[in-house]
């Protein structure tokens, strides 16, 4: 199994970032042996980020994605690749892989973040 989780920086004692497509970078984490890997989000400041950040997720075989919100096209192509979107996630990278293995992290089932329209 594979968890992405969305952090303000490279490391397992990160704060989460709390939007998938603005986090700077995305821990890949195996939760049986702790082991990870560090991916910084290049499309941080593109537009569509979070539909870029989605299909770069998805290519890596990611099983289930901790985040604090997601926008609703991300949240269609992460369920599309059928990615188990969990949001409302805080605290430190470790600290919520640990509460999903524990199964206290529920998965959503709509997107947490709706696009602002100008």
């Amino acid at each position: 199994m594979k968890i992405c989780v969305t952090a303000i920086n490279g490391s397992l004692d990160s704060p989460i970032d709390s939007h998938f497509g603005r986090a700077p970078y995305f821990i890949i984490v195996d939760p049986e042996t702790m082991e990870f890997e560090t991916i910084e989000n290049r499309g941080v400041s593109a537009l569509g980020l979070g539909i870029q950040a989605a299909q770069a997720i998805a290519k890596r075989g990611i099983n289930v994605l901790l985040t604090g919100k997601i926008g609703p096209d991300a949240f269609r192509i992460l369920s599309e690749k059928e990615v188990m979107v969990v949001t409302g996630v805080s605290g430190s990278v470790t600290t919520a892989v640990k509460q999903f293995k524990k199964g206290t992290l529920k998965p959503a089932d709509a997107p947490s973040w709706k696009c602002q329209k100008d």
